[in-house]
């Protein structure tokens, strides 16, 4: 998994909530096996109209947020079913940070699991970001996970909390493997002795 440190991106608007993860990754596009290609398929019911074209009042779409790496959001983000495609869908598509108000529990997890850092963050500050990404083309923020700040472009920054457990897993670039290797050789040890007994 990729480490998390310090992100400099675009941040695009999605002001939408409850948004749960059929309408992130619908259903009919679950069947690889793959934790890739599914950034095609993001938002796909929204980014698309029937005939596959972009459709234009899906405010992503805007060619002012190609590229975002940081999605701004509301309340409840990633409800819905477990499926782990969804941070895998986001991830694919270039988000690597999520802004919202509140996450789903399941959602919220499975983001740590794969190498994302989704932030809470007070409704107002919420509102203030969404009015400062439209009135800039090209609003960047820095996310510096370490310091725990989200540095506007005016030079303000912006405090966050997180858990010490899932900030270490972050910028050491853990997941739930990785976690184990770092025991791999009291693992071997405990095999090796059990093979003796």
């Amino acid at each position: 998994m990729d480490k998390f440190t310090t992100l400099n991106g675009v941040v695009a608007p999605l002001e939408a909530l409850n948004v749960d993860t059929e309408q992130t990754i619908p259903k009919q596009y679950l069947k690889r096996i793959e934790r890739t290609g599914y950034g095609r398929f993001l938002f796909f019911d929204w980014r698309f109209n029937k005939d596959g074209s972009d459709n234009p009042e899906f405010e992503m779409n805007a060619a002012r947020y190609k590229g975002a790496s940081i999605l701004l959001t509301k309340d409840n983000f990633g409800c819905g079913s477990s499926r782990e495609h969804a941070p895998w869908a986001l991830n694919d598509y270039g988000i690597r940070c999520i802004l919202a108000t509140s996450f789903a529990d399941i959602f919220f997890n499975n983001c740590f699991n794969n190498g994302m850092l989704p932030i809470v963050l007070d409704a107002g500050v919420i509102e203030q970001l969404f009015q400062e990404v439209r009135a800039t083309e090209g609003y960047q923020l820095t996310v510096d996970l370490a310091k725990q700040t989200i540095t506007k472009p005016d030079g303000s920054a912006i405090a966050f909390d997180i858990d010490g457990f899932k900030k270490h897993r972050l910028l050491n670039g853990l997941d739930q493997i990785g976690l184990t290797l770092e025991h791999e050789a009291r693992i071997a040890a405990y095999e090796q002795k059990r093979q003796i007994a």
